[in-house]
């Protein structure tokens, strides 16, 4: 068992970190303030290789693991986790057709997401299907040659400005082994897109309803088999939940740094507040409780790695122990900046609205715990 990086792994990071410093970090904060979804940027990272990170090289991908994955997503975070978080969408996605594509599906997309040239949007949740992803609404009927979708998702990162939507769509009425996955373009007919949402944070990425009105595509453009969408779904979930961790786990390393570089310099009844053995304690908790994110964090990657028949539960568990630890740890660092943690200026404030929605998607928290207890009473 060894915990150490390999020097590929260490170059990798340190690449992602020197991007993130460099192209991300400078604008996180106006990017948030104005909603700006930094296009030009996101194409920057994909021509070091994170736009397709863990597809096959063949059709333009960079081939790494979901380790090598964490280590990408944690370093971009640190920058910005919401934008960190799109480009982990976008990863997911990618996987998915790479994984399930026909040949020529994975021939059409595949360089064309690496390089970003195309952004992609994951579309499962709609307004009334959200925890239970598996009684979704959105219809898709056979007609010929072809097949007719309506419905609504919701809550759909990139929406409006991808170029590529992963639609999920009942094609049987068998709850969730009547759900087929559907690749569908922006320019199609009958697909159109809600307005931008006002959120709490994750302001730079935006997030619309997708919105299907007798949208008519090919039966080539299923991803997969028919009424297999679901089990489709919920593989590409299974590295999404770890991507969002490390994005949980960068932001809060930030925070954290941020904290630690303040008490440092800041004074209070005559000596700086890092001598004070209440807040020493704090940051000996906060840096323990951010080792241990990493850890299982690096675990649970290792596992779905070597597809282990726990990986999907150490997955959900990693979610939930990471995005709930690591959005204390922001929270705490805020706190010990005192008022000027809840001032823009300095940058914490964004790290806390950013990292506290990750504790919703990809499977909220509480439904983490309904995976993980199901698997362990089923053994």
């Amino acid at each position: 068992m060894d915990f150490s990086l390999t020097e590929d792994q260490q170059a990798i990071r340190q690449m992602a970190e020197d991007f993130a410093a460099g192209e991300l970090a400078p604008h996180a904060l106006a990017w948030d303030e104005t909603k700006t979804f930094p296009v030009e940027a996101l194409r920057h990272a994909a021509s070091l290789g994170f736009g397709a990170i863990y597809a096959a090289e063949d059709h333009g991908g960079t081939g790494l693991k979901r380790l090598d994955a964490a280590l990408i997503f944690e370093a971009l975070s640190k920058a910005c986790p919401a934008i960190a978080a799109y480009i982990s969408i976008h990863n997911m996605c990618t996987w998915m057709i790479d994984r399930y594509g026909r040949e020529d599906q994975r021939a059409r997309y595949i360089p064309k997401l690496a390089s970003m040239a195309y952004l992609a949007s994951y579309c499962l949740t709609e307004p009334s299907a959200g925890s239970d992803a598996g009684s979704l609404r959105t219809k898709a009927v056979r007609d010929g040659d072809d097949y007719v979708i309506t419905g609504e998702k919701q809550f759909i990162s990139g929406a409006g400005t991808a170029d590529l939507y992963v639609v999920m769509a009942r094609t049987a009425d068998t709850g969730p082994r009547g759900i087929s996955a559907f690749l569908i373009e922006k320019d199609t007919p009958g697909l159109s897109f809600g307005a931008n949402e006002k959120k709490m944070g994750w302001n730079a990425q935006p997030t619309r309803a997708v919105l299907m009105d007798q949208v008519r595509v090919p039966a080539s453009a299923m991803l997969g088999e028919e009424n297999k969408g679901f089990n489709i779904a919920m593989s590409g979930l299974d590295g999404g939940r770890l991507n969002i961790a490390a994005c949980s786990l960068g932001g809060a390393q930030a925070a954290f740094d941020k904290a630690v570089s303040y008490m440092a310099s800041r004074k209070a009844f005559g000596q700086s507040l890092n001598n004070f053995q209440a807040l020493q304690f704090r940051i000996a908790e906060m840096a323990t409780n951010l080792e241990a994110a990493r850890l299982f964090l690096w675990r649970a990657a290792a596992a779905l790695d070597a597809k282990t028949p726990d990986a999907t539960r150490l997955c959900a568990m990693a979610k939930l122990f990471v995005t709930d630890h690591c959005f204390e740890i922001a929270n705490q660092a805020l706190q010990l900046h005192g008022g000027y943690g809840y001032l823009a200026d300095y940058g914490i404030e964004k790290l806390v609205r950013d990292l506290r929605v990750h504790q919703i998607l990809e499977g909220t928290n509480e439904i983490m715990r309904v995976i993980i207890a199901r698997g362990l009473l089923a053994e």
